[in-house]
């Protein structure tokens, strides 16, 4: 177990000039936002100890923002709290990463069910803007981050081509342990070299105006992590349950 508070070392995460340039959004949710991108990416790895008091130092707030941002977190199943003010990152669960793909599959598959019978152009010209951005980066592992942002970025496209942003929302704070095991996966050629693959063949279905073809894509456009998902667990058991 890592007892020390990550954040202190690196000053720069969260200014105080961040935190008064988005003054439009809650504290909490700021706080939220910064803890949780670092759990998924994991530069807060499973078991790593988070001391109440310390973040509330380190960000400059009082208990009750944080205590919300910390229960959002819980919520989404990336911490667990306990008495005398201390917070664990908890390890990756498989039975949970396997609902979460589940409800994510289950949903995307029918975004683009919804794309292909549209034929909404407009939408596909925005998905295929992050293809290219993708295809500069995709022999570049150390560009590894930049190609995730991108990715979620694809898949955020396509919700919002729906008008579902706000359940794209929901889907990605659900979805934390599948997240975190994204991150296990992709920092490899051949995986982003798969990811452009499966996004490229995702708007040709869309762009066939075929619903069903386009909802197999997805489908198996999604399931490549979780292919991998036993020898992943087998590289890295100290993260999991």
């Amino acid at each position: 177990m890592i007892n020390r508070n990550p954040f202190m070392a690196e000053p720069g995460a969260l200014s105080d000039d961040g935190m008064r340039a988005t003054a439009h959004v809650p504290v909490s949710a700021r706080v939220y936002d910064e803890i949780r991108s670092r759990i998924i990416s994991l530069d807060l790895p499973p078991e790593t100890t988070l001391q109440r008091a310390e973040l509330a130092e380190r960000f400059g707030i009082s208990q009750s923002p944080l205590r919300e941002a910390l229960m959002r977190l819980e919520q989404d199943g990336l911490v667990i709290s306990y008495p005398q003010s201390r917070t664990v990152v908890t390890r990756l669960d498989a039975t949970r990463i396997r609902e979460e793909h589940f409800l994510r599959t289950a949903v995307e598959c029918e975004v683009v069910r919804q794309l292909a019978e549209r034929r909404d152009m407009e939408a596909l010209r925005k998905a295929k803007g992050f293809l290219k951005m993708q295809e500069a980066l995709v022999d570049d592992v150390e560009q590894a981050v930049l190609f995730k942002q991108l990715d979620e970025a694809f898949h955020g496209a396509l919700f919002a081509a729906v008008n579902q942003t706000a359940l794209h929302r929901q889907i990605t704070a659900r979805c934390g342990h599948l997240a975190r095991l994204r991150t296990l996966d992709l920092p490899r050629t051949p995986k982003m070299k798969s990811v452009l693959e499966g996004h490229q063949a995702v708007v040709d279905a869309i762009d066939t105006g075929d619903g069903d073809l386009a909802a197999r894509t997805m489908r198996k456009h999604l399931s490549g992590t979780m292919e991998r998902l036993p020898q992943i667990m087998r590289e890295n058991e100290d993260l999991f349950v």
